[in-house]
């Protein structure tokens, strides 16, 4: 009872002073409240079908959890082929717009999801010489899942041919002309597949050990000499093959062409990966171009002395995270002012401030942000180099431009709404519309001379030279063209990179579980964007306030199909939107 009192007491607290300057004699309980004419759209026939879907799905993976087996993949496939069917036994003449793009947006998940899971088989299989007795484990983890007590002697005797087998690939690993079929990449999959198997069969062991006498007296010793043996395994890959022992070491793992191809299909990007290159390269350029003009004004020849010289202009240890306020204030202020879109008084601030640590500094050197903000600056643990780096990366004017992307009116204002309108289709959340959005809005408000000073410019500019790069390494690695190591050497040589914060950036970008696309789909996204706004704003149809604020209440989805949402129709599912115009 306590809890409930006092938790509405706060937040009126938190609210009167902002909202009584804003809102005049109403109250500041009532200020926050939707709008009169903030309703819910028409009844919508798919959403409460796909609520169902995703707690069916949770439901599922629940059950089928283990990551590598074969049930998980049978299991999920049949269920995303049931929904298939459900999904195609619906007349799409007969649905509403929203509906309309519910349908499109689902049939184009399902048919992803039964890629990847194919896509995930093929690639264990490519690396299966270096999973020891994978099947009989993957059997043993998922009959633990059905509820079926493992037999001890049984047990035991998978254990040691799963030993055996180890020690066989062991002495092919140690010879001394040992050239086994696996490239580092390759060889780092299966440690992934191999630490997460384990894990498993912990987890499995310890359901039964102690409780189970039989079970315990058979497998104990057998399992104790299984972990050992993994753990070894593991490291002799790592040291071997994968040379991933040290963390600093940066290993992608290139899909190749026609994996690309098709996570552009599925992305509805109509275009190559060499036509996604050019305009890339095209952007690089532009930018150049600016940031040689902005050089000039500040008094320097090159771009690259222009970019040293912001460089130094950073805060004090300490300091930061006033900055991020005083920038975070500034965005919202300016956006508001302008009518650009709405941010609602609560969303003004209900996100947190939290430092990255030095740990988390290696794979995130800059921001991030969403529900909440997280900060990237020197921690008194880092060595000076690293320390100097990390304050140079995070200077005051390239600050100006990711505390609007991560907080507003980029992904924080997102999460905000995608909390509160068509929340159901998280599920469908694309980069495209999530980083193109944030993106976007660093474009625009370049647009619009949000940057003060040519520091400011330089500031600006530095983040979207980094976006066309990032479309460059990225898909240039997965195709085979360049190495992680080349990756980290243009971000220092095109953008300015820093070299720790550039190799942080490469390993963030291939060492994680982030998708082929994902850093191409900054700059793609907010080009859509760009484009869309050119439709119907420049045109006169919308105003900014409307464009803005319809795209966020739509939800996240492909950018082609927020562009159908707001002309008012979708006649066809499969239709394509060439939007760079060059």
């Amino acid at each position: 009872m306590i809890r409930r009192r006092i938790l509405p007491a706060l937040l009126s607290c938190l609210l009167i002073s902002p909202l009584a300057a804003a809102q005049g004699s109403a109250s500041a309980a009532d200020a926050w409240l939707p709008s009169p004419d903030d309703h819910a759209p028409d009844a919508q026939r798919i959403a409460p079908l796909l609520n169902r879907y995703q707690t069916d799905l949770y439901a599922l993976q629940h059950v089928h959890d283990i990551e590598w087996g074969p049930g998980r993949f049978a299991a999920l496939d049949a269920f995303f082929h049931a929904w298939q069917q459900r999904l195609q036994g619906m007349d799409f003449e007969t649905l509403g717009l929203e509906d309309r793009i519910d349908w499109t947006l689902w049939r184009a998940e399902l048919r992803n999801q039964r890629r990847l899971l194919a896509f995930q088989q093929q690639r264990m299989q490519q690396v299966a010489g270096l999973l020891p007795n994978i099947d009989a484990l993957l059997q043993m983890l998922e009959a633990r899942r059905a509820l079926q007590q493992a037999d001890g002697k049984r047990s035991a005797d998978v254990l040691e041919a799963t030993q055996h087998a180890i020690r066989l690939l062991q002495d092919a690993l140690q010879a001394p002309d040992a050239k086994l079929p696996y490239s580092p990449a390759q060889a780092q999959r299966a440690v992934r597949i191999l630490q997460s198997t384990l894990a498993a069969m912990r987890e499995w062991h310890a359901h039964q050990d102690g409780f189970d006498p039989e079970f315990s007296y058979w497998t104990r010793k057998p399992f104790e000499a299984y972990v050992a043996a993994t753990e070894a395994l593991i490291h002799d890959i790592q040291t071997r093959l994968a040379h991933s022992d040290d963390p600093e070491v940066i290993i992608g793992d290139p899909i190749g062409r026609e994996a690309l191809l098709a996570e552009l299909s599925a992305a509805r990007i109509p275009y190559s990966p060499e036509q996604i290159l050019e305009i890339a390269a095209r952007e690089l350029a532009w930018c150049r171009v600016e940031m040689q003009d902005a050089a000039k004004a500040m008094g320097f020849a090159r771009w690259q002395d222009a970019l040293e010289a912001v460089k130094q202009r950073a805060p004090a240890p300490g300091k930061q995270p006033d900055l991020v306020v005083e920038l975070a204030d500034e965005a919202i202020n300016y956006v508001s002012d302008q009518q650009l879109v709405t941010v609602p008084p609560l969303a003004r601030r209900d996100w947190r401030m939290n430092m990255l640590s030095p740990q988390a500094q290696l794979e995130a050197p800059f921001f991030l942000g969403g529900e909440d903000v997280w900060v990237s600056y020197p921690h008194d643990s880092m060595p000076q180099d690293k320390k100097r780096m990390a304050m140079r990366g995070n200077n005051r004017h390239f600050s100006r431009a990711v505390v609007h992307h991560e907080l507003i009116p980029g992904h924080h204002l997102q999460h905000f709404y995608n909390s509160r309108y068509q929340a159901h289709r998280q599920l469908f959340a694309t980069p495209f519309w999530t980083e193109g959005w944030a993106l976007y809005w660093e474009m625009f408000l370049y647009q619009r001379g949000f940057a003060q000073s040519p520091e400011d410019r330089i500031g600006m500019l530095f983040w979207r030279s980094h976006r066309a790069a990032r479309i460059q390494f990225s898909l240039a690695f997965h195709l085979g063209k360049m190495s992680p190591q080349q990756a980290v050497d243009f971000l220092v040589e095109e953008v300015g990179h820093e070299r720790e914060n550039a190799a942080a950036e490469v390993r963030r970008s291939f060492n994680g579980d982030w998708s082929p696309l994902y850093q191409a789909a900054y700059m793609l996204g907010g080009l859509q964007f760009i484009a869309l706004r050119r439709e119907l704003v420049d045109s006169g149809q919308l105003s900014d306030l409307q464009f803005h604020d319809q795209i966020l209440r739509g939800g996240p989805m492909p950018v082609d199909l927020v562009r159908a949402r707001l002309q008012g129709q979708l006649t066809d599912p499969d239709a394509q939107w060439r939007f760079d115009e060059h």
